[in-house]
């Protein structure tokens, strides 16, 4: 093996390639330092070289070398493949992909991504060529995307084999083999695997793409050799069965129906015919994996899909980590892409299958730990949810909770006799997974569920009731700190449970009365003065988000009960976030979620408050969007723009009042926030707020003087509020900033109202008058940027979403809309 000044060319040569300086007045030289490098790589290195045992065997400058040479070929072939790619140069353009095969089986990830990134490109140009072929039609071979394809077709099909052997675990995959070779679940995610995998799948379904017959001939093989035993391993099983998985989507119909047959089919043999709990864990998470990717598949074929259902529910009594929640996590993904196929009666069956899981719910889950039950009761839910008989649904709910209900009522009724036994922690862990479950399939079942709340809700407000009574005892007899305790946690999660539930079932609901005139005020006899009186460290935030998705559900419909909810929690609340910008971080985000939601649908409310109330709220406001929290700020503006959008269309005499008391503050308050450095990244927000400012003073929407001198030393006529804004900005503006000559910060202030029409426009004014503040500090600007580059990725993204939904495979199955 060559030392390393044997490689000294290659990095000449990566550098021109990379460095963008070539011109066509060089290829000459180029193709002849492609092909003596080339010639000089085989006699040192011979084709016949098993490169990846010599990788193993190597040393360091060895090593080296193997991944410098990944490097030379894929830079070289990806900015000048064509330089190459002629009938005289075919024969070193092929010993160089026969190189590039050969490193791409080398065992060492970072040497296999560089690889991988190149073919790739490779793939996709061709399959992009081979479009054009089709569309355009027939032209002479050697130049098309079709013959380019027949020369690259053996190098292809190796390479097919390779990225099967090799394919990355994808995410779905929990059971996995360990560095000790063990069988365990999989915790943590790799993101750098779940990225490779990402990419593998991309070049995998290309491939597929352009020879798909050839994909499904290695992937059959290989699948017999798993059966027969001659290539067995954990390994080999799991890189196949990932590989299958990958493709879904990119054969036409037919040819996968045929292939997945065979697969499925043999699969499902192996699992039978495999003795010992880690084969059978192994076998198993792979059958969950692959019919979990082909929903389109089982959608048609109804025999599979119920036989594959089945099959999940015996693995949900398999007791290997890992496969019971793979198990429930593919039984929901089918069950969302196939529910119409679950509620219908399909040829040759007596009832829908969904009356089979239902008649057998208590064996199926009996062996399942509680979030696993959660995942369960969410699936049968979305099936249900395709019900089209409102009552055949409402009995169907009936019995999915028939369980749930027995031991709900069994320890309510244990409890009247002795209520003590809701302060046992096994009890009330208990409750809390029921709720947990219930919650799980409201989520699915949305407004239907009502069947089932109608049934607890009343128990349920009261279960909360006590455990807020034990809570306040507990913390009465010990002190605050009581409320870190395993049973005072559990407790206050089943009062968490509950909140979320019933905001759940709100968000959801299509009867914003029925809510508003039987839900509302028992809820509010249970939640709002329970908040009020807790001391702040047992306030659940919770409260605050289900009183803003009731405000928002509810809209008008809940202002006559808006006070009472307002005066529960609003003063209550500002109490523990206005000390400082750390503590009670969720209070703090939902106390802003349920303003900008009463600001919005109930800004009537906010009028009728006393004065003292209202500027309690308007400071809230103007601390929010003063937070160093990026949500906090961004709520504080749109609520501050709303207010002001608002308050302009409000009565005139409480609208004049309004501008009198607040505007210039406002103005004074948005100006210290616009050239704050740490509020840059919502300078879009903020000028849109403060162009409209403008614009209702320019448009004498603000009809009083704004100015407190006597009217007779203000100037005259009716832009008096234009003239005094323009003044105390001014002075403002030079107080603060000193160094800015007057000049500029009068063309500052006259584009502010030349600007005030168009957002745009208006918020380049502001960044240009910032950038020149910050110049004479010699500050960085990049972060006045910050709203572009964070369009341009999500610009970036959706275009690239937009391609990959072009190309049938590339998005898998459970990013695709399947119509029911």
């Amino acid at each position: 093996m060559p030392c390393r000044n044997r490689y000294v060319s290659f990095f000449v040569l990566i550098y021109f390639c990379s460095a963008g300086v070539l011109v066509d007045e060089y290829d000459t030289q180029l193709v002849e330092l492609f092909v003596s490098t080339t010639e000089k790589l085989k006699e040192m290195l011979p084709l016949e070289t098993r490169l990846k045992e010599a990788y193993e065997r190597g040393s360091n400058d060895e090593q080296n070398f193997i991944q410098n040479l990944a490097i030379f070929y894929t830079t070289f072939l990806k900015g000048h493949s064509s330089l190459v790619e002629k009938p005289e140069l075919i024969w070193k353009l092929q010993d160089a992909y026969a190189y590039l095969l050969m490193l791409s089986e080398v065992e060492e990830r970072e040497i296999f991504k560089i690889c991988l990134e190149y073919w790739n490109i490779l793939v996709s140009d061709l399959y992009r060529e081979s479009l054009t072929t089709t569309v355009v039609g027939t032209l002479a071979e050697s130049t098309t995307g079709e013959g380019r394809s027949k020369q690259y077709a053996p190098i292809l099909s190796k390479l097919r084999r390779i990225m099967i052997s090799r394919m990355a675990r994808p995410e779905e995959v929990l059971v996995v083999e360990n560095e000790h070779g063990e069988v365990v679940r999989e915790f943590m995610k790799d993101t750098d695997s779940l990225n490779l995998y990402k990419s593998m799948r991309e070049t995998l379904v290309y491939l597929t793409h352009l020879d798909y017959s050839d994909t499904k001939k290695i992937m059959i093989e290989k699948l017999q050799h798993q059966v027969d035993g001659r290539e067995w391993s954990w390994h080999n099983l799991n890189t196949l069965c990932w590989a299958i998985g990958s493709i879904s989507g990119a054969m036409q119909e037919d040819d996968e129906r045929s292939f997945l047959v065979i697969v499925i089919r043999d699969l499902l043999g192996l699992c039978e015919q495999k003795r010992g709990k880690d084969n059978k864990a192994i076998v198993a998470s792979n059958i969950m994996y692959v019919v979990g990717q082909y929903p389109r598949f089982l959608r048609a074929h109804w025999r599979f899909l119920k036989t594959v259902i089945t099959k999940l529910f015996e693995f949900m009594h398999e007791t290997h980590e890992g496969v019971q929640d793979m198990a429930c996590d593919t039984f929901i993904k089918i069950a969302q892409k196939c529910r119409r196929q679950l509620v219908t009666v399909q040829y040759g069956e007596a009832v829908e299958f969904i009356e089979e899981i239902l008649k057998e719910i208590d064996i199926i889950i009996n062996d399942l730990q509680p979030q696993q039950v959660h995942t369960f009761y969410e699936a049968v839910g979305v099936i249900i949810s395709a019900q089209l008989d409102s009552a055949v649904e409402a009995r169907q709910i009936e019995r999915l909770f028939r369980l749930p209900n027995q031991i709900w009522d069994g320890i309510l009724v244990q409890a009247a006799c002795n209520i003590d036994l809701l302060r046992d922690f096994e009890v009330v862990q208990q409750l809390c997974n029921l709720l947990k479950t219930n919650h799980s399939a409201c989520k699915s079942l949305g407004h239907s569920y009502l069947v089932q709340l109608g049934r607890i809700y009343l128990d349920m407000l009261n279960v909360y009731k006590i455990m807020s009574q034990n809570i306040g005892q507990a913390v009465a007899t010990n002190g605050e700190q009581v409320t870190k305790q395993p049973l005072i946690r559990s407790m206050r999660s089943v009062k968490k449970a509950i909140l979320n539930l019933l905001s759940c079932w709100i968000k959801r609901t299509t009867d914003p009365v029925f809510v508003a005139e039987n839900i509302l005020p028992p809820l509010l006899d249970a939640v709002a003065d329970d908040y009020q009186k807790n001391l702040p460290a047992a306030r659940e935030a919770e409260v605050l988000s289900l009183m803003a998705t009731l405000v928002n559900r509810l809209e008008d419909h809940i202002l006559p009960a808006l006070p009472r909810v307002l005066d529960a929690v609003f003063q209550s609340t500002l109490e523990m976030i206005d000390k400082d910008l750390e503590e009670f971080p969720e209070h703090r985000t939902n106390f802003f979620t349920l303003l900008q939601a009463v600001n919005a649908h109930c800004f009537s409310a906010l009028l009728s408050l006393t004065s003292d109330k209202f500027k309690l709220i308007l400071d809230s406001v103007i601390w929010a969007i003063k937070h160093t929290m990026r949500q906090v700020s961004e709520t504080g503006l749109n609520i501050l723009h709303t207010m002001l959008v608002n308050m302009s269309s409000a009565n005139s005499e409480k609208r004049q009042v309004f501008f009198k008391t607040f505007f210039m503050d406002i103005l004074q308050h948005m100006f210290a926030v616009i050239t704050d450095r740490s509020q840059t990244g919502n300078l879009t927000l903020q000028s849109s707020l403060l162009a409209y400012m403008f614009k209702i003073v320019e448009n004498d929407i603000i009809t009083v003087p704004l100015s407190d001198a006597p009217e007779s030393t203000t100037v005259q006529g009716s832009k008096v509020n234009v003239q005094y804004v323009h003044q105390s900005l001014s002075q403002l503006l030079k107080q603060v900033f000193p160094h800015l000559q007057e000049t500029q910060i009068r063309v500052f202030i006259d584009g502010l109202f030349s600007f005030d029409q168009d957002v745009a426009a208006f918020r380049e004014h502001v960044r240009d008058f910032l950038v020149q503040i910050r110049e004479v500090a010699g500050e960085d600007l990049s972060d006045l940027y910050l709203e572009e580059r964070e369009a341009e990725i999500a610009q970036a993204q959706a275009a690239k979403l937009r391609r990959q939904a072009c190309i049938p495979g590339i998005l898998g199955p459970h990013e695709v809309d399947m119509c029911d």
